[in-house]
């Protein structure tokens, strides 16, 4: 993804994927298909190994077993969204959302409950529904409570007036951080003035007056409408017994009695659009932005599926034709497509990032040339089977997780039913190069879009987008297919995961790991890291490393960028590739089948990339890019001059932290022979750490290993970067960030102690507290929950394994206008902190939290084996982890209170701000909602 796109998604929530692919076809193991259905529940139809029950009262509850997870899931799902607010309602679902958090009749601190049990949680919003999700270690205490949390806030949350005081001023910070970046407010604009009467004209974070104007009467009417057994769905995904975890659910949510209203139906029909619309936006900012936006039909249309064929052959990097028009001619240095894919017809977004020296009439001229003429030119069956296999990795990626298949459900239900999930894959592996051609040359048509310019034309076309046709019909009588092949039950524990290691020593200096174990749909993943140079020989060739990185996908001495991305795509691999001054490496997630090969191709990116001077001027201008829109932002602005205070590098050393614009400067005067030159000399496995977790042979993968890697030695000797500690003086600053919304606190202090030191676990632990748990640490309790100063507020701890330096961070995002306030609470809560410490309850509640924590991170192989790979770098075992882990178990107040003080002393903690502060308004703004309650 782009950085506009990533930016756009961050800003609306939860973007949901367009996927779509066969996945193998398997037996379904009858010893679980089977489940004794309680009384008042009825069971409906099973797709895949998931399967649909219903109680009396409305709730739909889907089961998803997967008993390879240590972990279990937990994911509801009501089907209301911003599609769903009246008037002077939006951003209504999204505040709703944040107040459900606040408490309810059996769980009055919930925050408090997701820390002490470990979980991964969340809620989000999107135009057709809403989300809470947790995910947690696979104990029955811990299903028993998410699923007595989940239903008791259902219709029990407080909802309270004292609770919207305070968080409405974080929902308006969290809209406020949205307001950064012109990019989002373009593809804002351009929603609104696409669809004049439909909801999903509006964004779903809403309109900063409605939000702090909503009436707590309206937020609990709302509340009270929707939140109910017969517009939600569970969905329970991971390892539990089924029978039992059904028998719950009934105990639970049966015993919510089906309400007596009607739920209201949203019936607006956005008419075709009358001609193209334009919009320009005027905002400080960096880069320019391009794009164009056109109606298509909804996600559960048959059509839909072309249309994410289509998004695919115009978006892609880099096979997508916006891609060649635009990015290799340099008239634009990124581009992107996204369809959206809703309950409602859609749209499908086309767009391109552009320098300020580049041509924004150019670049818009060349992307609406080049939708135009996919309206005209057939796409070939080569581009649409490419397309194709890209989607169906990532459907089938998705389905070996449980957790996240758990969470995409949630996209199709609000797309009118669940099994949409599994009906438009089957409908994209059918999709042909005429279906692509039809749905371009009925959509892609001037009078359907809308764009960033005014074009006047002769002769008025109406593009009639269908209507969403009966979902139900449609999904009657399917039955999918054979459910996934299910994996082994594994202890995360860490002696238990010592006991089936095999670790080998390679030539010329490979340290590998292995864990062989059988997994969901055979399911492998790998961590490749070579460790490059020593400080002598990395002197002035920072710059010269990344963008060697940056080259090593962009085309081998036997393959071309676009061969490599459809290899990947062909061996169903989600390869990441990486370069950087010190290290490099890889790491991908494929299947037993194709891990072979994708050790070959990660081998060949690794050993042989070809360079090409035409790649190289496309990876130096999306650099640029990248680097121009980050010089306005509040956040780079901060982190970079405290990091420059705290980390006095000289600017020769690679370890140095260069602003953007000596990065900018850098790299416009980076030459291909200085690249290449990095990647011949200091490349190779000499000191390297690779390690693979999931289903594979042993000694097959041990051979293959040293077949590619074994002859590979690097020229050039490596040998770890020291990092001394320094007693730097206190720094406090505030930087002007002109014309942002939101304002960065960055705050640090360094302190000698490596992560052997006696007081380590007492620090990590105090820290977690402090502002490390999710909403329930100490600073996002004081600044968020009761204060609502800060949407994101927290603190880090880090002790290096090699040399005696640690740091302790603390941050936030907030209005300008809460500077003082913003930084006089975090300092006092600090105090409180260093004079009476923590509670009994809070320390067996941040002790239980973070070692399930750990238990579940031992539970992603893809955590696992970055995990393996370190711990190889650090040389050690999971002994290590087994013994911090005990150690902070018996922790007490006292150890962890006489640690912290010993160590952080808030008179020498450094302070960077940055903010638009000539928008600084005094007038006490905490509190006061302007025609609220």
């Amino acid at each position: 993804m782009n950085a506009a796109y990533r930016a756009f998604s961050a800003l609306t929530l939860m973007l949901a994927l367009t996927l779509a692919p066969p996945v193998p076809r398997v037996a379904v193991d009858s010893a679980w298909a089977a489940v004794a259905i309680p009384p008042g529940v009825t069971q409906g139809a099973s797709v895949e190994g998931i399967t649909e029950y219903k109680l009396a009262n409305g709730f739909r509850v889907l089961l998803f077993p997967d008993p390879s997870k240590q972990t279990a899931t937990v994911n509801i799902t009501y089907l209301v969204g911003s599609r769903h607010e009246g008037y002077g309602e939006t951003g209504m679902a999204h505040l709703l959302e944040h107040m459900v958090f606040k408490g309810s009749t059996k769980h009055k601190d919930i925050p408090k409950e997701l820390t002490a049990h470990g979980a991964r949680p969340n809620g989000t919003t999107w135009y057709d529904r809403t989300n809470y999700f947790e995910t947690f270690e696979a104990t029955e205490e811990n299903l028993d409570w998410a699923l007595d949390l989940e239903a008791d806030r259902m219709v029990n949350s407080f909802i309270a007036k004292k609770d919207l005081e305070t968080e409405f001023s974080v929902v308006r910070n969290e809209f406020e951080s949205g307001e950064n970046n012109p990019q989002n407010i373009l593809m804002q604009r351009m929603m609104s003035t696409a669809y004049l009467w439909h909801n999903y004209g509006k964004s779903t974070i809403g309109s900063r007056e409605d939000i702090e104007r909503v009436p707590i009467e309206n937020l609990q009417a709302f509340y009270r409408r929707w939140y109910q057994p017969d517009n939600a769905m569970l969905v329970v995904a991971g390892k539990f017994d089924e029978a039992k975890t059904l028998g719950k659910i009934q105990k639970l949510f049966g015993a919510i009695p089906k309400p007596t209203r009607t739920l209201p139906t949203t019936w607006t029909v956005e008419p075709a659009q009358d001609g193209e619309r334009t919009v320009t936006l005027r905002r400080v900012g960096d880069v320019q932005m391009v794009g164009a936006l056109y109606h298509v039909p909804a996600g559960s249309h048959p059509d839909f599926a072309a249309v994410s064929v289509l998004s695919f052959l115009l978006g892609d990097t880099p096979s997508g034709r916006l891609h060649k028009a635009l990015v290799e001619t340099q008239k634009a240095s990124q581009s992107f497509a996204f369809a959206f894919q809703l309950h409602d017809p859609g749209a499908l977004l086309l767009g391109a990032e552009v320098r300020t020296d580049k041509s924004i009439d150019e670049a818009r001229d060349a992307l609406l040339k080049v939708v135009d003429e996919a309206a005209k030119q057939p796409p070939t069956a080569e581009d649409v089977k490419r397309a194709k296999d890209n989607l169906q990795k990532n459907w089938e990626t998705t389905m070996r997780n449980s957790e996240q298949s758990a969470l995409q459900l949630s996209e199709w239900a609000s797309r009118g039913d669940w099994r949409l999930m599994f009906l438009h894959r089957d409908r994209l592996e059918n999709v042909t190069p005429e279906q692509v051609h039809k749905v371009a040359q009925a959509f892609l048509q001037p009078e359907n879009r809308t764009v960033g310019v005014y074009l006047p034309t002769q002769a008025a076309v109406r593009v009639k987008v269908p209507e969403t046709r009966n979902v139900m019909a449609m999904v009657k009588d399917y039955k999918g297919r054979a459910a996934m092949a299910q994996g082994e039950e594994f202890d995360p524990a860490p002696a238990a995961i010592e006991k089936r290691l095999i670790r080998r020593t390679i030539e010329p200096g490979i340290k590998l790991v292995l864990l062989p174990k059988k997994t969901r749909g055979a399911m492998v993943n790998a961590s490749l890291t070579l460790r490059l140079g020593d400080e002598p020989s990395l002197q002035g060739k920072a710059t010269a490393a990344e963008l060697a990185g940056g080259m090593l996908m962009r085309g081998t001495t036997t393959k071309t960028r676009q061969q490599l991305r459809d290899e990947a795509d062909r061996l169903k691999a989600q390869l990441q590739v990486f370069g950087s001054a010190t290290s490099a490496g890889a790491t991908f997630e494929t299947t037993r089948e194709n891990l072979a090969a994708a050790l070959r191709l990660t081998a060949e990116i690794l050993r042989s990339p070809s360079f090409p001077e035409s790649e190289m001027e496309l990876l130096r201008q999306e650099t640029l890019t990248q680097l121009e829109n980050s010089k306005s932002d509040p956040q780079q602005k901060a982190f970079t001059a405290l990091q420059k205070h705290l980390y006095p590098w000289p600017k020769n050393d690679p370890r140095y932290t260069a602003d953007p614009d000596e990065e900018i400067a850098l790299v416009k005067a980076a030459k291909l022979a200085d690249v290449k030159s990095f990647h011949q000399g200091f490349y190779g496995a000499s000191a390297a750490e690779i390690a693979i977790v999931g289903d594979f042979d042993a000694k097959e993968i041990d051979a293959l290993v040293q077949e590619l890697f074994g002859d590979w030695k690097s020229k050039q000797a490596f040998k770890r970067l020291a990092t001394v500690y320094q007693d730097r003086p206190v720094s406090r600053e505030a930087i002007k960030a002109p014309d942002k919304e939101s304002a960065v606190f960055a705050s640090s202090m360094r302190m000698p102690m490596r992560d052997d030191h006696a007081d380590y676990p007492a620090m990590v632990l105090g820290n977690f507290m402090t502002g490390g748990g999710f909403l329930n640490s100490r600073l996002a309790v004081r600044l968020r929950q009761k204060e609502g100063i800060s949407y994101g507020v927290g603190s880090s701890f880090f002790a290096n394994p090699f040399d005696q330096n640690g740091e302790f961070q603390g941050f936030a995002i907030y209005a300008p206008q809460n500077r003082e306030r913003l930084e006089a609470a975090f300092m006092d809560e600090m105090a409180k902190i260093l004079d009476k410490g923590f509670t009994a309850e809070e320390i067996a509640d941040a002790k239980k939290g973070w070692l399930q924590g750990r238990s579940v991170s031992r539970s992603t192989d893809r955590e696992l084996a970055r995990t393996l790979a370190l711990r190889e770098y650090y040389n050690r075992t999971l002994k290590w982890d087994e013994t911090l882990e005990k150690s902070i178990d018996g922790l007490t107040g006292e150890q962890i209170l006489k640690a912290m003080k010993a160590h952080i002393d808030p008179a020498k903690i450094s302070i960077i701000q940055s903010g638009d502060w000539d928008k600084f308004k005094p007038a006490a703004e905490a509190g006061v909602r302007a025609g609220g309650p």
